[in-house]
């Protein structure tokens, strides 16, 4: 198992690094394949409670999902969050008792859980896309800067988290829905994204109390994004989302912390370091 974890990260970062900092289609690409990887596994799981998920609308909206965040349009994002929901609720009326409102529920939350939040990517990759920061390690463009702000800040706390957690944890934070995490190892996780960001922002020459703020911010948000799908996994009954990752399990089981923290770190840039 460790082998195979150590085998996938280890083609998996090069690759990841490369399409991160490339952008344009490679990257907008790259996210709607997980997107769909990520809502194929949400329909599988949910299968194992006998919830029939509306695949096909699912499927079809989260390609749209992804367009709007290329085009960067959220007044079309708005539209489609609206169809999604309109349609939701006409397979009900049309389908007889086919279709419950608990599917339409499910597959909604699926929608917006999934598809949205990896609009988000997207949509972080290409925010100030124009502006170029000159660092040690060669130029990169401002939105893969942030990018790196929200993948690199997430490692960091799940790192810091489990390491404290193993060696210092005493207390449980969730134990009914994750009985390893303990309120050290969180404690320890928000520290090691506020060291980890403010060392990145001084590289990326972003101001030390933005630094601050976004791996507090990182701290805070990505545990609960990991909860979340944990919650959900046990809800289903299944230990992983998927297998589709060596040693990883699935698309979901790698990203959840990640569909938090993006969409946090890109309001707040949008809301106090752009102006």
């Amino acid at each position: 198992m460790l082998g195979k974890r150590i085998l996938t990260a280890v083609i998996g970062i090069p690759v990841a690094a490369y399409v991160i900092n490339y952008g344009e289609w490679l990257f907008a690409t790259a996210i709607l394949i997980l997107t769909l990887l990520a809502w194929h596994e949400f329909y599988t799981m949910l299968q194992n409670k006998n919830i029939k998920i509306y695949y096909i609308l699912g499927f079809v909206l989260n390609i749209v999902i992804a367009g709007c965040a290329w085009i960067g349009n959220s007044q079309e994002l708005i539209m489609v969050m609206f169809i999604s929901t309109l349609l939701a609720l006409v397979k009900i009326v049309t389908s007889g008792a086919e279709f419950t409102v608990t599917d339409a529920a499910f597959s909604l939350l699926g929608i917006f859980y999934i598809g949205v939040s990896f609009a988000h990517l997207i949509l972080l990759r290409y925010t100030d896309n124009s502006q170029y920061i000159s660092t040690s390690l060669g130029q990169l463009s401002a939105g893969a800067a942030y990018l790196w702000i929200a993948f690199i800040g997430t490692w960091a706390s799940d790192t810091f988290a489990y390491f404290v957690g193993t060696y210092l944890g005493k207390h449980k934070l969730c134990p009914k829905i994750s009985p390893g995490k303990t309120i050290e190892g969180a404690l320890g996780g928000l520290l090691g994204s506020v060291i980890v960001i403010v060392l990145l922002g001084n590289l990326f020459k972003l101001s030390i109390i933005h630094s601050m703020i976004m791996g507090l911010l990182i701290g805070i948000v990505a545990p609960i994004g990991d909860l979340v799908e944990s919650v959900i996994k046990r809800f289903t009954g299944v230990k992983d989302s998927g297998r589709i990752l060596p040693g990883h399990g699935g698309i979901l089981d790698r990203f959840d912390s990640i569909l938090f923290v993006v969409p946090a770190i890109y309001y707040y840039i949008h809301a106090f370091v752009l102006k």
